[in-house]
């Protein structure tokens, strides 16, 4: 069974980063393109990021330039590092395996002063 374990989410002021991870279990993670979406109350689901199993990467416009997706294959974990952050970067951030279609069960990101 596939499992997705997001972490690293948390409050930060504005401008400031934060690096969320995902470890994922029980599929052969090389092979499988990865993720990042993210949820706002009363907004739906929206695709951040995501990362080929080669590593090519694309980006919502909302965010190129300021967030990176990356993986390490070794262990089974993609990141996704945020800089540079803005209030409405607020929201429950979820990994995916978009061959699979699996989800984690999020992270809260919150940015605020």
């Amino acid at each position: 069974q596939v499992q997705l374990v997001e972490s690293g989410g948390g409050l930060v002021q504005p401008g400031g980063s934060l690096r969320l991870s995902c470890a994922a279990s029980g599929s052969i993670f090389s092979r499988n393109a990865m993720g990042w979406y993210r949820q706002a109350p009363g907004n739906q689901r929206e695709l951040v990021a995501f990362i080929t199993s080669d590593g090519s990467t694309n980006y919502a416009d909302s965010v190129k330039g300021r967030f990176t997706i990356s993986r390490d294959n070794a262990k089974n974990t993609v990141f996704l590092q945020m800089n540079s952050l803005k209030p409405e970067d607020t929201a429950v951030y979820y990994c995916s395996d978009l061959q699979l279609g699996y989800w984690g069960q999020g992270t809260q990101v919150t940015v605020s002063s």
